[in-house]
């Protein structure tokens, strides 16, 4: 499905992803090929809030009033049918992964974890909250000439006191978010383009599943066919999983039971994330990362609200 109210509301941004609707209004989202945390107002005007060596990749309001990011340790750029986009080999600038956090009113970055246990981050990419104050993130990890790495999602407990694994093996692991009972966490693989569930017992913690071949923990609910990857994605207050969708240039609307609801076309083949705002959380905010813009655009539901945001 095609949509027609499409609104640019930012132009000339450097591989955008992460955004964030802020209660007044603005967006901030990060740049990543600018390396830098920017702020998106209302008339367009853009303000730059953090510069952030590496790769900032994912951001999120925690409950202290200061952005999370992740930091995938950088990207290597190269040209892809008129758009500027990650290539394929680690960059030799690369500075490992970590989860950040910016204090918004100064523009301080610091740097909270870059392992999990004796287990260096690779490449955090998106990340969600829970009610708890404790954040889940995905590890896309890096891709080099000849191999690359499996993909994982952790926990960081609520105070940023430590990252507990979730579940290591995803090929690799992308979009990430929870259903609006917290019961559920959906992460998105990108290659495979398709959406995982797995069940969460107390906050932070996975529960033991049926294994269905090489010790996955959760349940493959959907995945697409053609050549289609998945990147980040959203919830709605309904429960349907919104995951931008790569090469076919979408957002794909996914309910709990795996069902395809739609495809909502926005006219970049480089779609790469998805945030909810405005009265009821109706509005779309979709970040074109191939075009460099972001856009908005009319919802037919509304989003899930976000902990510590939305509220």
């Amino acid at each position: 499905m095609s949509s027609p109210n499409i609104r640019v509301l930012a132009t000339d941004l450097a591989f955008p992803e992460g955004p964030v609707v802020m209660p007044d209004g603005s967006v901030i989202l990060v740049e990543i090929r600018a390396q830098q945390l920017t702020r998106v107002w209302p008339d367009g005007r853009k303000e730059v809030v953090a510069k952030i060596p590496g790769g900032p990749n994912g951001a999120a309001l925690g409950p202290d009033g200061k952005m999370y990011l992740c930091n995938n340790g950088g990207f290597s750029w190269a040209a892809s049918r008129g758009a500027i986009m990650p290539g394929a080999p680690e960059p030799h600038e690369y500075i490992g992964g970590s989860i950040q956090r910016v204090d918004l009113s100064n523009g301080k970055v610091e740097t909270l974890f870059d392992k999990c246990g004796a287990h260096p981050l690779k490449g955090p990419n998106d990340l969600v909250f829970d009610k708890q104050g404790g954040l889940w993130f995905t590890d896309l990890g890096k891709r080099r000439h000849r191999d690359m790495d499996v993909g994982a999602f952790y926990y960081m407990k609520p105070g940023a006191t430590e990252v507990v694994e979730g579940h290591f093996g995803m090929l690799p692991a992308n979009g990430i978010g929870l259903s609006p009972d917290e019961k559920t966490v959906y992460v998105a693989e990108t290659p495979t383009a398709r959406l995982w569930a797995f069940d969460v017992g107390a906050p932070g913690e996975v529960k033991p599943s049926e294994v269905i071949y090489r010790g996955e923990r959760g349940r493959p609910i959907a995945g697409l066919g053609g050549y289609q990857m998945f990147d980040s994605l959203a919830v709605e207050a309904s429960g349907n999983v919104c995951v931008a969708t790569l090469v076919s240039g979408c957002i794909s609307v996914i309910a709990p039971d795996g069902k395809l609801v739609e495809q909502i076309q926005t006219g970049d083949r480089v779609t790469t994330n998805i945030a909810f705002g405005g009265p009821e959380l109706k509005t779309a905010y979709i970040t074109l990362s191939g075009k460099g813009e972001l856009i908005a655009m009319d919802w037919p539901r509304g989003g899930l609200p976000l902990n510590f945001l939305n509220k």
